[in-house]
Parts: structure tokens; C-alpha cells; sequence
């Protein structure tokens, strides 16, 4: 099966600690890695205001992640944000072939 490169971007509730962040984080890895992703690369955007509020909240706490991966990979793991209660927003786009 052929990988595409992808980026997700995701924004947790700004009352979420670190050690809540991190696990979040661990957790996003291990599993793009168990559903056959690869190059999973982690960039933490820090706290940024939001444009309008999300759920009453102001305040987001962004993440990025940039993977290989294939689409059924994308679609399970855009279903486990949609129901994860701390991440307010996410967003996948699949990155050009250079």
C-alpha cells in the first residue's frame, strides 16, 4: 500500500496539563505507528488566542504532527479526535509529493 505524507493540526482545551498534552501526544504516536504509519514528526505550537471561541474556550494549546501514512490510517485517527473531549479542533491535509 502506497503512504502519502500528511499533517495534522490539533488544538487542545487550554486547561489541559502537561502530563494530560504528553500523553495525548504518546498516544497520537503509538498509534499512526500501529496502523503502519511512519516519520511521525511532533511540533508543539504553544498556547495561541483563538480567532472565535470554541466550547466557550478562548485559548488553545496547538499541535502539530507531520506523518506517512495511508488513508485508512487518516480516517481512524481524525474518528479518535472527533471523540476525544480534550482536543477542540483538528485539521488533516495530505502534503504535495516534492
Amino acid at each position: 500500500m502506497y503512504l502519502h505524507n500528511y499533517e495534522t493540526i490539533y488544538i487542545l482545551k487550554p486547561d489541559v496539563t502537561d502530563d494530560i498534552n504528553l500523553s495525548i501526544v504518546n498516544f497520537y504516536k503509538k498509534f499512526i505507528k500501529q496502523n503502519g504509519g511512519i516519520n511521525i514528526f511532533v511540533q508543539h505550537r504553544g498556547r495561541r488566542h483563538l480567532s472565535y471561541n470554541i466550547r466557550d474556550y478562548y485559548d488553545g494549546i496547538y499541535l502539530q504532527m507531520n506523518y506517512s501514512a495511508n488513508g485508512n490510517v487518516v480516517k481512524l485517527l481524525e474518528k479518535s479526535m472527533r471523540l476525544n473531549d480534550n482536543i477542540l479542533r483538528h485539521l488533516t491535509v495530505q502534503q504535495d509529493q516534492k
